[in-house]
């Protein structure tokens, strides 16, 4: 029996607006004028948590369908944005000093990335983060909730497991309901009302918890963390 932690990819090790600044201005032909300047406006009050979005891609979605822009648009400009992740017309963050993140976590669990994005970029950013060989899974287009409903039961098969992500509903929820830990980061996690193990502001804000969570899960076979102690940060 083994420990397992997920990580969700936008928003949670990939940080910074580029990538959805990217889609926005594929969008921008078909939206009108003063599309740009909409999005950045709402883009600032989802970063002080001020707005009711899943996330900068939803805030883009929602203010692009509002000026009439249709979903075959919203998917081809998603796409085209996606292949310039990791670019700079598409630039992204992750937290300091990420590798040795994982390498820490690796001692003590089976490392897995779970995401609804695409394969096409990510590959090109784990390889210049110098991590990708720190995953023993990828997992790309999972269709979340459900596909990660079918990871999750396989890997609580073989241990505790922590799914971390910054949409609750998403990343979140479908762990929770197995069972599992979870934590959830980014811009919704001081006010979200879901329940999880574990929250706050970026991963960065939870290194030491999660370290914690997975070198007490390999060296117990009990149930997760926060369901035999009920901790909730």
């Amino acid at each position: 029996m083994a420990p397992s932690i997920v990580f969700d990819f936008d928003g949670t090790l990939a940080i910074g607006h580029g990538p959805v600044r990217a889609y926005a201005q594929q969008i921008a032909p078909a939206a009108g004028p003063g599309f740009a300047e909409r999005v950045e406006a709402e883009l600032a009050r989802f970063d002080a948590g001020e707005a009711v979005f899943r996330d900068g891609y939803d805030v883009v979605g929602s203010l692009a369908r509002s000026a009439g822009v249709d979903d075959e648009t919203l998917q081809a400009a998603y796409m085209a944005s996606r292949a310039q992740l990791g670019t700079d017309l598409a630039p992204v963050d992750t937290i300091p000093e990420l590798d040795a993140f994982l390498e820490t976590l690796g001692r003590s669990a089976r490392l897995v990335l779970a995401t609804n994005a695409p394969e096409q970029g990510i590959d090109r950013v784990l390889a210049a983060w110098g991590v990708r060989d720190r995953f023993a899974e990828l997992h790309f287009a999972i269709g979340k909730p459900a596909g990660l409903t079918r990871l999750i039961t396989a890997l609580r098969a073989r241990g505790p497991v922590l799914s971390i992500g910054d949409i609750a509903e998403f990343d979140l929820a479908p762990a929770r309901a197995l069972g599992a830990d979870t934590a959830l980061v980014g811009a919704t996690a001081a006010l979200s009302p879901a329940s999880v193990t574990l929250r706050g502001p970026s991963l960065a804000a939870l290194r030491t918890d999660i370290e914690t969570w997975a070198a007490t899960a390999a060296s117990s076979t009990h149930e997760p963390l926060g369901s035999a102690t009920g901790i909730e940060r």
